[in-house]
C-alpha cells in the first residue's frame, strides 16, 4: 500500500513532460534487457552492456546508429524483437499505450490524454484517442503493404520464402519507422541498382517522416469525410511544402556537388537515384544505397545540415523538425521585408510559434555544437566525421561515416544522449527541469535592449 502511495505521489509531483521522458527512459531500459537475452543472439556472440544499451536507445529513438552488425548479432527471433522495439520508438509509446489501454478496458482520463498530447506534440486534448487509433492503424496498414510487396519481390533475391518474408518484414518496418536498421549487413547497398526496391523504400520513408497529422488529413480528404470543400490545415500545407522542398533542394545540391566526383562516369539514372535516395534518407531514414564516406566533404556537410533539420513534427523522426526550419526562414524574410507578421496560405502564423522556432533552433545548435567540441576533444576522428555523427544522432537519422563502432565509451554516451534528446524533442528536453507551469506573480518595468 505504501509503495502504491509512493508511486501515486511521484505521478502527481512530476510534470507531464517529465513523465513522458521517464517512460522513454524506462522503455530504453526494457529494450536493453530484451536485446541482452542470449537466445536472441547468434552463436558465439558476446555483447557488452554499453553496446546493448547504445543499440536499445538507437532503436527506441529509431536512429539506426549501431556499434555492431545487426545481421551478424541477432537471429531471426532477435529480428522480430528488434522490429517490435522499433514500433514503440517510431509510432510513439503513448500511441501503442493507448491501444493497450483500450484492449484492457482502461478509462483514458485527463492525465493519460495530457501524456498523449505531449508525446504526439498535439496542440489540443480533444479527439486524441481517435487520432491515436488512426495513427496506429495507418502505420500498420502501410507496413503490411510494404511487407507484402517487398517479400514477394525478395523471392528473387533469397533462396527460401521464409528468408524473403523476414527480410521484407524487417525492411518495411525499418523504413516506415525511419529506423535505419537493416539485416542485410550492408543497408540497401545490395540494391544500389534495383530502382524498384529503392522506390518502395523511399515511399515508406516519406510516409513515416512526413507527419501523422498530414497522413490523417490526406486520408480524410480521400475518403471525402468533410465534403468537396475540404480545407487542409496550415500545418499540413506548410509541412508538405517544406518536406518535399528540402528533398528537392538536397537532391539538386548533391547532384551539383558530386557531378564531377562520385557521379563521374555514371549514367544519368544511376546519378539520379543515388542523389534522390540520399536526399530522402536524410529526412530521417538512415538507410543508404552507397557508402556516404565516398562523398566529398561539401556533400557530407550538406547531409549534416539536412539531418539536423530532420523530419516533420508528430512523425517518427527527430531533428529540429521541418516546420521549425520553415517558420524561422519565414520570420527572417518577413522581418527583412519590414512585416510584423507571417501571412501564408491565407492564414497568419501565431507570434508564439515564431519565438518557439528560434528557441528550438538555438537550443539544438548549442547542444550539437557542444557535443562536437566535446567529441573532438575525446575522439580521434576528423571534425567532419564528428559533425556528421552528431547531426545523425540528434536528427535520429542513423547515417554514419563509419566511426560509430570505434567511439570510446564516453563518446558512445554522448551519442546516446543526443539520440535520446532527438527522440523526445527539444521542448521536452527543456521542460525536464522546468516542472509544472507557474504563473508570474509580478513584473518589473520593461526596457529595450540594443540587439545586432
Amino acid at each position: 500500500m505504501k509503495k502504491r502511495s509512493r508511486i501515486w505521489r511521484m505521478n502527481q509531483e512530476l510534470s507531464t513532460v517529465q513523465l513522458i521522458v521517464l517512460f522513454y527512459f524506462l522503455a530504453s531500459a526494457i529494450a536493453t534487457l530484451l536485446l541482452s537475452l542470449p537466445f536472441l543472439h547468434r552463436d558465439n556472440v558476446d555483447l557488452g552492456f554499453l553496446d546493448v544499451f547504445f543499440t536499445a536507445v538507437s532503436a527506441i529513438s529509431v536512429t539506426g546508429l549501431t556499434v555492431f552488425s545487426t545481421a551478424e548479432t541477432f537471429n531471426t527471433a532477435g529480428y522480430f524483437v528488434l522490429a517490435f522495439i522499433l514500433q514503440f520508438g517510431g509510432i510513439g509509446i503513448m500511441t501503442l499505450g493507448t491501444f493497450i489501454w483500450i484492449l484492457v478496458g482502461k478509462k483514458i482520463g485527463l492525465k493519460e490524454r495530457q501524456l498523449i498530447q505531449i508525446d504526439q506534440n498535439r496542440s489540443t486534448l480533444s479527439g486524441l484517442v481517435r487520432v491515436m487509433i488512426k495513427i496506429l492503424s495507418t502505420i500498420i496498414i502501410i507496413e503490411i503493404f510494404g511487407t507484402v510487396i517487398l517479400s514477394f519481390y525478395f523471392l528473387s533475391y533469397f533462396s527460401t520464402w521464409q528468408e524473403a518474408v523476414v527480410q521484407g518484414f524487417f525492411a518495411a518496418v525499418s523504413a516506415t519507422t525511419n529506423a535505419g536498421f537493416d539485416i542485410t549487413g550492408q543497408s540497401l547497398i545490395p540494391f544500389a541498382n534495383d530502382y524498384f526496391v529503392q522506390t518502395v523504400n523511399m515511399l515508406l520513408l516519406i510516409l513515416g517522416a512526413i507527419g501523422f497529422p498530414v497522413l490523417i488529413e490526406v486520408i480524410d480528404y480521400l475518403r471525402g469525410l468533410h465534403g468537396k470543400q475540404y480545407q487542409f490545415s496550415l500545418f499540413a500545407k506548410l509541412t508538405t511544402v517544406t518536406f518535399f522542398g528540402l528533398i528537392v533542394v538536397g537532391f539538386v545540391l548533391i547532384l551539383a556537388f558530386e557531378w564531377n566526383n562520385f557521379f563521374e562516369g555514371m549514367t544519368w539514372h544511376e546519378s539520379f537515384f543515388y542523389a534522390l535516395f540520399q536526399s530522402v534518407t536524410t529526412r530521417n531514414g538512415g538507410l543508404a544505397t552507397m557508402d556516404v564516406a565516398e562523398f566529398t566533404v561539401e556533400t557530407q556537410l550538406l547531409l549534416s545540415v539536412l539531418m539536423f533539420i530532420g523530419a516533420s513534427p508528430s512523425s517518427v523522426g527527430g531533428g529540429i523538425r521541418t516546420t521549425t526550419f520553415a517558420i524561422a526562414l519565414l520570420t527572417i524574410y518577413s522581418y527583412a521585408k519590414g512585416n510584423s507578421s507571417i501571412k501564408l496560405f491565407k492564414r497568419e502564423i501565431h507570434p508564439e510559434d515564431m519565438v518557439r522556432s528560434f528557441v528550438v533552433i538555438t537550443t539544438a545548435a548549442l547542444l550539437c555544437l557542444s557535443s562536437v567540441i566535446i567529441l573532438n576533444l575525446s575522439e580521434d576522428f576528423s571534425l567532419v566525421e564528428i559533425i556528421f555523427e552528431v547531426a545523425s544522432a540528434f536528427g535520429t537519422t542513423g547515417l554514419s561515416l563509419g566511426i560509430t563502432q570505434d567511439l570510446s565509451s564516453f563518446g558512445k554516451l554522448v551519442i546516446i544522449f543526443l539520440m535520446f534528446v532527438g527522440r523526445i524533442g527539444i521542448f521536452s528536453f527543456l521542460f525536464i527541469i522546468r516542472g509544472k507551469n507557474k504563473a508570474d506573480l509580478f513584473h518589473y518595468p520593461k526596457e529595450n535592449i540594443i540587439i545586432g
